[in-house]
């Protein structure tokens, strides 16, 4: 995000505000900023060519203060709360041996995902959003200090950890249109897909460390270990947030923004809305993670810490598809490339339940999770297109509950399909399903398979 505004200012250092007329012609010559790939080629050497467009753009962190600092609070409150995920997981587990129980973790936190999800939306686009970061974070952080307080006491009561994922998913919803929404205002626009990356890199960073750190705290400490963490890590959230300045959605706000006028929006943009039809079948169908309790100890004979492995494997290979996504700017066929890393994600799943090697198995989760990391940079990219500012705290809420509700409608659907079946048959089912919905798709829609980044249409 930008460097340190004025307390009245939101827009970047350099660019006008949305709306704004053009200003007028100066002497002074305007500061360079040019990302890495406008560069010329010619005097450079072709590795460094390659790397220059094969790496990430690191140009948003060097150049804007302010996403610097939320960029940095993101990565160490996401590396907390995959931990507590994990610790979550695990303790419910223990108390009922049961992947059904496990799975309805899922379940209790997809209603708030989805009513917050959706009116957090709308208030993002009529409320200060750096206050809603604020309210949101510190009540993630309040949660999670419930749950290091339940376990440290030893209540082993599954329903008091059922309504803090519930409470924790509210606040989660609630914030984060917001903190989507900030992005344009904090760093001009020729870097909002640079940002879109590092982003990107930030969650995987998270769900990467966090479920290994995790594990290893869970296994030798305890739960609570893992939830005291994650209580301490969002103080360098709250810290960028009370940082920036205020947030308020340009133009001028008429009464509350309805949630309907967002969906009647999405309603009108059929390729946006196969891209988002795309993700569900993704995540609904082919997220094993309730199952990784149960795999680690059928599957592998391990423990705790086997569990973290299962958990961060696919942020791995999703923080290298992040890393080394420099070469996504040059494909114009954007919905087909969603299309194919969803069905690479759905084959790579099936992969992993059909072997029962550990470090095999890490590596097809590690394969979905870079396919899964190519279909949100495009998925992200096409929501950009179609959203104008005054529709894009609306579409950001929709869209949080499309990535976070999804996957609770998966952890439910694996859950319940091994409890009458097996932990193996869930997952290899749920891959080739989410290929079958993937090819019905491409066959409803075959105008998003031509869709065209150099001339988009709805």
């Amino acid at each position: 995000m930008s460097t340190n505004h004025p307390a009245n200012s939101t827009a970047a250092p350099g660019a006008p505000e949305p709306g704004a007329a053009p200003s007028e012609p100066s002497d002074a010559p305007a500061p360079a900023a040019v990302s890495p790939s406008a560069l010329p080629d010619g005097p450079l050497p072709w590795h460094r060519r390659l790397a220059r467009g094969a790496f990430a753009d690191l140009s948003p962190l060097r150049d804007n203060a302010d996403y610097r600092r939320v960029w940095f609070g993101q990565a160490v409150s996401s590396i907390g709360q995959q931990m507590t995920a994990v610790a979550v997981s695990v303790q419910v587990y223990d108390l009922t041996g049961s992947s059904f129980a496990t799975g309805l973790v899922g379940l209790f936190s997809l209603f708030p995902l989805i009513a917050f999800g959706l009116y957090g939306g709308a208030i993002a686009d009529t409320a200060d959003r750096r206050r809603l970061g604020l309210i949101g974070s510190a009540g993630l952080a309040a949660v999670s200090a419930v749950l290091a307080a339940q376990a440290i006491a030893g209540l082993g009561l599954v329903a008091v950890l059922y309504v803090a994922v519930a409470a924790q998913a509210g606040f989660f919803a609630l914030s984060s249109p917001a903190r989507s929404a900030m992005i344009p205002r904090l760093v001009p626009a020729h870097q909002l897909p640079a940002a879109n990356a590092l982003n990107t890199v930030s969650m995987n960073l998270g769900l990467t460390v966090g479920p290994m750190l995790g594990g290893v705290l869970i296994g030798t400490y305890g739960a609570q270990a893992a939830y005291l963490v994650d209580t301490v890590a969002f103080g360098a959230t709250l810290y960028a947030m009370w940082r920036l300045p205020t947030m308020l959605p340009l133009g001028e706000r008429k009464g509350r923004a309805s949630v309907l006028d967002g969906l009647r929006f999405l309603r009108e943009q059929p390729n946006l809305r196969t891209s988002f039809l795309a993700d569900l079948a993704a995540m609904i169908f082919g997220m094993p993670r309730a199952l990784f309790p149960a795999i680690a100890v059928t599957f592998y004979a391990g423990d705790a810490r086997t569990v973290g492995l299962l958990v961060s494997a696919p942020a791995v290979g999703a923080l290298a598809g992040a890393l080394f996504s420099g070469w996504v700017g040059k494909v114009n066929r954007q919905g087909a490339a969603v299309l194919a890393a969803v069905a690479a994600w759905g084959l790579a799943i099936a992969a992993f339940g059909l072997i029962h090697n550990l470090w095999l198995g890490l590596f097809f989760l590690a394969v979905a999770g870079c396919a899964d990391t190519v279909s949100m940079i495009f998925r992200n990219t096409m929501m950009q297109v179609a959203a104008p500012d005054e529709m894009r705290g609306r579409l950001q809420g929709i869209f949080i509950v499309v990535v976070a509700g999804g996957p609770r409608l998966g952890d439910f659907e694996s859950g319940a399909v091994a409890s009458l079946t097996s932990p193996a048959t869930s997952v290899v089912s749920g891959g080739l399903a989410c290929v079958a919905a993937i090819l019905l798709l491409a066959a409803r829609r075959p105008a998003f398979l031509r869709y065209d980044a150099r001339n988009p249409t709805p």
